[in-house]
């Protein structure tokens, strides 16, 4: 069972220059989104975003957390029956920590099966690219709360 907990970090290089955008591969949605995923059991949203960014980035997170948090949730009605049923029967949100991490200047992503493409963008080309509105609005109140 999956938690109803999700993180989603937002990946930047030289303090906001460039954010990381990726592709998400055909049979994962192909949709451009953050790195994110499902808190594992006795995970903060913190040690989640660590260990996501190393599994689907190879980027070693330890200590580049910015301190901003953003939280958000969405509809679990409204994702497709095969993504309900991970969650615990009744579930109806699903809780989004969103965090900002400052990447080293030259860092490029390693990525793994969940992606297939990746762009470094400006601020305003990324909130463009990524598929949800929500996403793009988490990335913008995290940046004003910077």
């Amino acid at each position: 069972m999956r938690r109803p907990e999700e993180v989603q970090v937002f990946v930047c290089r030289r303090s906001g220059e460039h954010f990381l955008v990726l592709h998400r591969s055909p049979e994962q949605g192909g949709y451009w989104h953050p790195a994110s995923g499902a808190l594992e059991l006795g995970e903060d949203a913190e040690q989640a975003a660590v260990r996501e960014l190393r599994e689907e980035l190879g980027l070693d997170a330890t200590g580049r957390l910015w301190p901003a948090r953003y939280e958000y949730g969405y509809a679990a009605a409204e994702e497709p029956p095969e993504r309900r049923a991970q969650w615990p029967p009744g579930t109806e949100r699903i809780a989004v920590t969103g965090l900002i991490v400052e990447a080293p200047p030259d860092f490029e992503p390693t990525l793994n099966w969940e992606h297939d493409d990746y762009r470094w963008c400006t601020f305003d080309e990324a909130v463009a690219l990524f598929h949800w509105p929500d996403v793009g609005d988490a990335l913008r109140e995290l940046w004003r709360r910077r």
